[in-house]
């Protein structure tokens, strides 16, 4: 079982390092050092950063599960 808890720890990091980087910058940080600020504020979000938001919440709910998880079982000794 921990096997399986550190296989989906794994995938589930990287694929959220995947999705943070793919979000728009904000404004205000490093993204505007680099040239992201060069976008228009036209404010509102499309469906697909929207969409993008909702599986990265989803996604870090399971990569914060697998870890809660994996601290247990490996606190019981299992």
């Amino acid at each position: 079982m921990v096997i399986v808890f550190e296989v989906l720890l794994v995938i589930s990091s990287l694929l959220l390092i995947l999705l943070v980087l793919l979000h728009k910058g904000r404004g205000g940080g490093l993204s505007d050092m680099f040239g992201g600020g060069m976008s228009s504020g036209l404010g509102g979000s499309s469906v697909a950063e929207r969409n993008l938001d909702r599986i990265t919440i989803g996604l870090l709910l399971v990569w914060f599960s697998c870890v809660v998880g994996l601290g247990l079982l490996l606190k019981t000794g299992n």
